[in-house]
């Protein structure tokens, strides 16, 4: 399957992947972040998988929808002797996690079969599988999973199969639990109830939404999008459910985003907080204050889901990655980086949260004004950049920029909520920063910012300068950043985040990349901030065609290929769609 061709279900602690053709391909559990039951998304079939369709040679479902306003997800097959339907969908967990496929009856009646590999440990532990009192039970070290169903499962081949006829009318659950081994098998959970619990759940949550313009419905699909990826227990939101999907097919750019990067979540967070999603943002205050608890500069650019600090990066060699793209890797060492952007991103989050009607919290405030102790010490150092290079620390524009918000937003802070603190210097940096940046950042000669202090090229982090108030859109200093963006980072009309090419140092990895999709809803922003509303909007329009057939995006559009690569779902993406939808209401 292309990556376009899955679906999302999850319970706001972890997710599964749902193909076309009706087979669960990835889902970690307990946690988004947890160990995978079933991998072949990053391997094959063998690695673990959940396929449910009508018997015979797969195919990919006739229509698929997701019920209005909800994470349930509906796939059919039309067949020469009826119409088969699987309903598929993870209820909101009281204590273990489950995944409920509902096989319904259309029309006519369909025979269908169904095959299940667990496999835990991302696809390495083959489980010991016995019948207890007519369920499956799958038992392999720390992890057991059950399977209740009305229709009985037949092993062979480290694998359980069925082949059962369903009429109009009928309805067949199947109900896939996860709980650790040394504990009890939990109560079976009734299907239909949580079905509907499940809907009306999701129904009253966006009916809080409170975005009335134009483009609603992808606007409120990248909501709920999001709020799949919210951690429900901590208020963590990570970046994407999934790890490893490339960025260039069969290539090495293959990253693990399971965690919570506070630059992401920030970014998520200013999106429903403008869409009236308050309690999200209080949630995840009480996340960022534990997690960051300590010493300033012990901040780290991503946590856990839990507030988790060592994320360390091993490789799975015993997977062949999607579509052979290796290595395979879980954890990640960008953990390690200086990314002096993400306290800007910190301190602009919560001033917009506040501002929007976040009560004010006196510890938060503690802790802001510490990490602006840490950014005023080192806001002229060189960092690894909001792109996470592997190659040296530079000064990025981008980053001194995000040091002036940090600053700008505690000066506001004071002015706005009186809150105490050395305004004076406050004010005295961010001027500072402001003049150095416009120095040693702009190329005079070409009107336009650059990457880093004395580079050449541009990069599309620069497209945000405006959106932080760094600068007015009609700036003649953005105007002409924003045309050699244009010009040089531009492909099939899309934007790359920066020049890539066989001598390119930047990143220190070889190999090309697709176009980063927020970059791209970024020129929208900043094309309808410059008054370009019509072509802000032809190019808008363009990357809706981008999502799948259910609303989906990954993080990058391969114009080489014609297809979304990256991780999948990503919040990155998304994030920037519902922005661009307001900026051009």
């Amino acid at each position: 399957m292309r990556i376009e061709d899955y679906a999302l279900i999850g319970d706001m602690q972890s997710a599964a992947l749902v193909a076309r053709d009706g087979s669960i391909d990835w889902l970690c559990l307990p946690r988004f972040d947890s160990p995978a039951c079933f991998a072949a998304l990053l391997g094959s079939e063998r690695n673990g998988h959940w396929w449910m369709g009508p018997a015979g040679k797969r195919r990919p479902a006739t229509r698929r929808r997701y019920r209005p306003d909800t994470l349930i997800l509906e796939s059919e097959w039309d067949t020469p002797t009826g119409t088969v339907r699987v309903i598929d969908f993870m209820p909101p967990r009281d204590r273990s996690p489950d995944v409920v496929r509902v096989v319904e009856g259309v029309s006519g009646e369909v025979e269908v079969s169904t095959q299940l590999r667990v496999r835990f440990d991302y696809g390495r532990i083959v489980p010991w599988v016995r019948r207890t009192d007519g369920h499956l039970q799958a038992i392999g070290g720390p992890d057991s999973a059950w399977l209740h169903s009305p229709v009985p499962l037949r092993g062979g081949d480290y694998a359980h199969r069925a082949t059962f006829t369903v009429k109009a009318g009928e309805r067949l659950p199947f109900i896939f639990t996860w709980h650790p081994s040394h504990e009890p098998m939990p109560p079976q959970i009734h299907c239909e109830n949580q079905l509907a619990e499940t809907e009306a759940m999701w129904a009253d949550w966006v009916s809080r939404c409170t975005y009335e313009g134009p483009y609603r419905e992808a606007v409120v699909r990248s909501l709920i999008t999001l709020k799949g990826l919210t951690y429900d227990p901590t208020g963590a939101i990570v970046a994407a459910p999934t790890t490893s999907l490339p960025e260039d097919l069969g290539g090495v750019r293959n990253w693990d985003y399971r965690f919570c990067w506070l630059r992401d979540a920030t970014l998520t967070l200013d999106a429903l907080i403008s869409s009236g999603y308050l309690d999200e943002a209080a949630a995840w205050r009480s996340w960022l204050l534990r997690a960051i608890a300590g010493r300033p500069q012990d901040l780290q650019i991503m946590y856990g889901v839990a507030g988790e600090r060592r994320l360390s990066e091993l490789r799975l060699e015993w997977l062949d990655g999607y579509e052979q793209s290796r290595p395979v890797r879980i954890g990640n060492d960008a953990v390690q980086q200086l990314q002096l952007d993400v306290y800007g991103e910190v301190m602009n989050c919560l001033f917009v949260a506040r501002s929007r009607g976040l009560a004010a919290d006196e510890r938060a405030w503690a802790i802001q004004r510490h990490l602006l102790e840490y950014v005023a010490a080192h806001w002229d150092e060189p960092d690894e950049g909001l792109w996470e290079v592997r190659g040296p620390r530079r000064h990025f524009v981008h980053s001194k920029v995000m040091c002036w918000a940090a600053f700008d937003r505690a000066v506001r802070y004071v002015e706005i909520f009186g809150r105490s603190g050395p305004v004076d210097e406050w004010r005295r940096l961010r001027d500072e920063i402001h003049a150095e940046i416009c120095a040693k950042g702009y190329d005079p000669d070409r009107n336009t910012f650059t990457q880093s202090y004395g580079s050449t090229e541009v990069d599309a982090a620069l497209l945000m300068m405006p959106m932080v108030g760094f600068l007015p859109a009609d700036d003649p200093r953005m105007v002409g950043t924003v045309a050699a963006i244009e010009k040089e980072l531009l492909s099939d009309g899309l934007v790359l985040r920066y020049p890539l090419a066989e001598d390119n140092d930047v990143d220190g990895l070889p190999g090309g990349e697709g176009a980063f999709l927020a970059c791209s809803f970024w020129l929208v922003e900043v094309m309808a901030m410059q008054g370009r509303k019509s072509e802000a909007k032809e190019l808008f329009e363009r990357l809706l065609e981008l999502r799948n057939d259910l609303g989906l995006l990954a993080e990058e559009y391969d114009p080489r290929y014609g297809r979304l690569v990256g991780n999948f779902p990503q919040a990155f993406s998304h994030v920037p769609l519902i922005h661009a939808a307001r900026a051009l209401s």
